[in-house]
């Protein structure tokens, strides 16, 4: 905020409690001085500026060792607030983002602040050029993690990089079948142990050089330079053949029948070998970052892509901590509703269902009770999925049994009675320890956490919150029995159980131990020579090891809203349940018919 609402700030906590308005307070200008840190001289000069704004009324004592009359002609709300929009007038979205986080209000006036700038959110029209330019605004509740596809391990962040970089091939969800992307064609010998991609002539990256054949061979020796997470999935490649600029060749140790999943997930993004991405995120999507920094991510639509240019030009995503919500909002206040059709005028939500759930995960590192299956079991009683859906609602939108909605909806559920808890916790060895959850610190989390929370009590087990702001593995093995996670699945569901069970950056991997671990390992040893259907029932066997022996409490499945303004056209859908960006356009302008007869 500007020097002088942060006087008037300071003087009114400091002298008008309770708040006070047209009402002579009696004070002095040594007692001004001191309040706001300066000279008496500096003091008459704000107090000069504040009468001017009518922020207040001033009349000086007359006389030595007479007081002065200052009266407050606006509260501090209503000045914060109009400080607040003098921000947003002048597009000072940064500033007024940090304004938020700098006050200390209460809950209403910060709502009313976050409803003003979530305004200016969703579509805009910046009149920057003769054509005009179509911007996004986003906002984020928490900092960007590693954005970086060898080291991605969130789901928004690997949404953002489907936007900046390209695959050689994409997966089809609908047909079960690959497309072509940065390759145009691709075959394999019969014994699945060769594979040759057919590369398009004329990418280009977004500094501006052509793609070729070794860009892809150094994305994969990048993998195992940074010693990517993902890199297991690709130990069976045996050599890389580059038959020039636009054919590469793979030989793999073994029959791989997974091989085309591998080239169209997120980390086989290719990347430039002569660009350093981790100083600057470069690829050949259909966007390419041209900001990044604390508070804000800006992408601009690529002219060059090989693609279908997008219709946005640029999208920004600001982080905004004090988001209450982590609900997508697609706001298009520069639409005239009352211009739109009756079909497409009304807001909706679109609901995104979507693969993968939230769970429980025990935290086998640290010493305890719940290494004890009995414990778990009690856990499993307490963390009932019907009832979880049932009592807190929300986005949980039915009771999870497995990563898979289809393979949860087989399940006959029951609420276990609470009957036999004292039992198994007597078997446990449980003796009134506290019982330690982390939880990242949203709003479903909390929920479910004192929901835990409350229904331990009832049978007489402790549980301690330990809320998280940042996602700290070090943390949450030091200091955790149990974490309530969440995964969400890409459209290539497959691809997507293999690397949750075998990823080293995801929290199943860092809490079971390395025994636990190896018995998955040895369930998914062939995993990659079998066909589909064979695939499948592998990664239903290994789910069944983590439900099986209580290492995972599967919860419930999450239901991804997005509140859209229907006049936002192009609504695709992407992997994690978030809009595909490239596809996205506003009808804008739309007028009544004036056609006369």
């Amino acid at each position: 905020m500007d020097n002088i609402t942060a006087h008037f700030v300071r003087l009114a906590a400091a002298i008008n409690i309770p708040s006070r308005i047209h009402e002579p307070i009696s004070t002095t200008i040594e007692g001004l001085a001191a309040i706001l840190c300066c000279t008496p001289r500096n003091v008459k000069f704000i107090l000069r500026k504040l009468e001017e704004q009518a922020f207040i009324a001033w009349l000086p004592g007359r006389g030595r060792g007479h007081t002065s009359q200052l009266t407050f002609l606006r509260s501090v709300e209503e000045v914060l607030e109009d400080s607040f929009q003098e921000l947003i007038n002048k597009g000072r979205i940064k500033d007024a983002i940090e304004f938020i986080g700098n006050i200390d209000v209460n809950g209403a006036l910060k709502e009313r602040l976050l409803t003003a700038l979530n305004k200016q959110m969703g579509f805009r029209g910046e009149a920057e050029s003769t054509s005009g330019l179509d911007v996004l605004r986003i906002t984020r509740n928490r900092h960007m993690e590693k954005l970086d596809p060898a080291l991605v391990y969130t789901a928004f962040e690997s949404y953002l990089l489907g936007h900046i970089c390209s695959t050689l091939v994409s997966y089809d969800a609908a047909s079960r079948t690959f497309l072509p992307g940065l390759a145009h064609m691709w075959e394999s010998n019969e014994e699945h142990t060769r594979y040759t991609f057919y590369l398009r002539k004329g990418v280009r990256f977004h500094h501006g050089r052509s793609m070729t054949s070794r860009d892809v061979k150094e994305t994969l020796q990048r993998l195992t330079d940074l010693n990517s997470p993902a890199l297991c999935h690709y130990r069976d490649i045996a050599a890389v053949e580059l038959e020039g600029d636009h054919r590469i060749r793979f030989e793999l140790h073994r029959p791989n029948l997974f091989f085309l999943h591998l080239f169209s997930c997120i980390h086989m993004s290719i990347v430039p070998f002569d660009v350093d991405f981790a100083q600057g995120a470069v690829g050949t999507g259909p966007y390419q970052l041209t900001d990044l920094n604390e508070d804000v991510l800006v992408l601009t639509a690529f002219d060059y892509y090989y693609g279908i240019r997008p219709l946005l030009d640029r999208v920004e995503i600001w982080y905004l901590p004090e988001l209450g919500t982590n609900e997508r909002q697609y706001q298009l206040p520069d639409v005239d509703q009352q211009n739109l059709p009756s079909n497409v005028c009304d807001n909706n939500s679109i609901d995104y269902p979507a693969l993968g759930c939230r769970y429980l995960l025990f935290n086998f590192h640290n010493k305890g009770v719940h290494h004890h299956i009995a414990f778990r079991q009690v856990m499993r009683i307490l963390y009932n999925q019907v009832a979880l859906v049932r009592e807190l609602g929300g986005n949980r939108i039915t009771p999870a049994d497995s990563l898979l909605p289809w393979n949860s909806s087989q399940r006959q559920w029951t609420e276990s009675s609470f009957e036999q808890v004292k039992e198994l916790l007597r078997v446990s060895g449980y003796e009134g320890e506290s019982i330690t959850i982390a939880f990242m610190a949203k709003k479903e989390e909390q929920e479910e956490a004192g929901w835990l929370q409350a229904r331990g009590a009832l049978v007489g087990l402790r549980i301690e919150l330990h809320p998280l702001n940042e996602y700290n593995q070090e943390t949450i093995q030091n200091n955790a029995d149990l974490l309530i996670a969440e995964e969400v699945l890409e459209d290539d569901w497959q691809w997507g159980m293999i690397n949750y069970f075998r990823n080293e950056s995801n929290s199943l991997c860092f809490l079971l131990r390395d025994t636990q671990r190896a018995v998955l390992y040895r369930e998914l040893e062939h995993f990659s020579q079998l066909p589909r259907e064979e695939r499948g029932e592998l990664l239903n066997t290994a789910e069944g090891v983590l439900r099986d022996n209580y290492w995972v409490l599967h919860g419930c499945h999450i239901n991804k809203r997005a509140q859209l303004n229907q006049s936002l056209f192009g609504l695709h859908a992407g992997s994690f349940g978030f809009l595909d960006i490239s596809k996205l356009w506003i009808k804008t302008g739309l007028q009544k018919d004036n056609t006369t007869n």
